[in-house]
């Protein structure tokens, strides 16, 4: 299921991002490597896997340390109960009649 990430996660991969980029460069002009396109979807490719896999360290981390969050509502049943328990089941039952 799709979950929306955490705040430390798009913190944490967009830092990734920008500072692998920037030592691929470096590595790359060292390695006298030719710029094009083909470098610059290389640089792009590889610090874009780079900054996703630290954003899902991020988030298993935080889900170690806190524990897992919880699931959103699925189906009606599910909103109503969850209704219920915040305390506000009266009002979904008054918009069912």
């Amino acid at each position: 299921m799709f979950t929306l990430p955490s705040v430390w996660n798009l913190v944490i991969s967009t830092l990734v991002f920008f500072i692998a980029a920037k030592y691929l460069h470096r590595y790359l002009d060292v390695r006298e490597m030719p710029k094009g396109v083909t470098r610059s979807i290389l640089v792009f490719s590889l610090a874009s896997v780079m900054s996703w896999g630290s954003g899902e360290m991020a988030d298993w981390t935080q889900e170690k340390i806190e524990g897992p969050r919880p699931q959103l509502a699925q189906s009606s049943d599910d909103l109503s109960q969850l209704l219920t328990t915040l305390g506000q089941g009266q009002l979904s039952s008054e918009l069912k009649n």
